[in-house]
This record gives C-alpha cells, structure tokens and sequence, in this order.
C-alpha cells in the first residue's frame, strides 16, 4: 500500500488509515526529520523481528524508538534532571537520546545495559502517528545495512522494500541525514555521534 499525507497538514482520515496497519500488526515506513523510517508497534514482538530480518541486523542490537512527547518518554524511561533539562529544550528534534529504560520497555528493545533510544521527531506526519496511536513506534532508517545512501523519496523506497513492507508513506522528498545519539544515562552527557541537530546544548 503506497499513501501520500500532505507534510505540512496531514490528512486525519490517512492517518488512521496508516496507524491501522500498525494495530494490525503491520510494518510501516514512514517520514521522519532525518530520514524515511522502518516502524511497527514495539509491543508486536512478531513484527519487530520482521525488521530485523529486513535490515538483516541480529537480535542482540536493538531499535530505537519514538515518542510523540517528552511526557510520552517519561512513562518508557527513567528521565534524570539534567535529562529533563535538555530535553525539554531540544525536542522535538533530530536527536536519539539513550536512556535508562523502565521494566514496561519489551526486552526485545533492550541494550544490555537495559538502556533504549528514544526520539521525538520533528515533523508533523511523524508525531500525528504517534500521537493517533497512542504508544511508541520502532525506528529505523528504510534502507539495508549493506547500503550507504539512504533514501530521498519515498517511490524508491516502494519500489525497494515495498514488497517487505505493508505500507510507505510518500511526506514528500528528504534531504536525509542521521540524528545525533546522545546518552544521558544518569547525569553524564556524552555525544555518541554527530549528526543533524544543533550539539553545542551537549558539549558546554
């Protein structure tokens, strides 16, 4: 299935169509503000594992995830102050921040430290999913690990990975660029990698 959402005032009715799928199970791939994204519900363990076999990544390496807020973080998280602090400042935005996860998490989702990736994306397709949905969903750049550019458009992603995926959301073209990883477990702050995102708030 192949649906185009205006980027700027998603269409409701589309995105229920869209989150539907996810309900059912589905995988989605779906714009974000860094690049076009794999998802599905992180509470289908069926469906995780599907994108697992898709971008051919082992079990033990995990997804981030997304959140449609940083109230909606703070019910899958232990949020410190200084977690708190930055994050209010800085989300939504281009960022994967790595925090302590709490026990509601799925272990499929866990580092082996018990630790998980959370974004809030800024973008306005992205957080009508979430906030329709109602829970968090996987994230993953739409292309295969043993592929350097991801994609710009979503056609191509259809024509790449539709046969794998059960919906592609067309948002319009991406300049694509990874998000900056940041951990805030505890009170350290550390730079994991540089990428979109303004980091100066993390390196003073």
């Amino acid at each position: 299935m192949f649906l185009s959402i205006n980027p700027d005032n998603p269409q409701p009715r589309l995105i229920r169509q869209a989150v539907d799928v996810l309900r059912q199970g589905g995988l989605i791939c779906y714009p974000t503000d860094t690049v076009y994204g794999i998802g599905c519900d992180i509470f289908n363990q069926k469906a995780v594992k599907r994108i697992h076999q898709i971008k051919r990544r082992p079990p033990h390496k995990p997804f981030s995830f997304m959140c449609h807020s940083l109230k909606h973080v703070g019910d899958y998280c232990h949020i410190s102050n200084t977690a708190y602090r930055l994050m209010r400042h800085n989300l939504p935005g281009a960022y994967t921040f790595v925090m302590p996860a709490m026990k509601i998490v799925p272990k499929i989702m866990l580092s082996k430290q018990k630790t998980v990736g959370i974004r809030v994306p800024d973008n306005r397709i992205c957080l009508a999913l979430l906030e329709e949905f109602g829970q968090p969903i996987l994230n993953t750049s739409a292309i295969l690990d043993d592929e350097e550019e991801p994609f710009s458009e979503a056609f191509q992603i259809e024509e790449r990975l539709g046969g794998l995926i059960d919906l592609v959301i067309d948002g319009g073209p991406l300049y694509p660029s990874p998000s900056s990883v940041v951990s805030l477990v505890g009170d350290a702050v550390e730079v994991l990698r540089e990428g979109k995102g303004d980091l100066s708030r993390f390196l003073s």
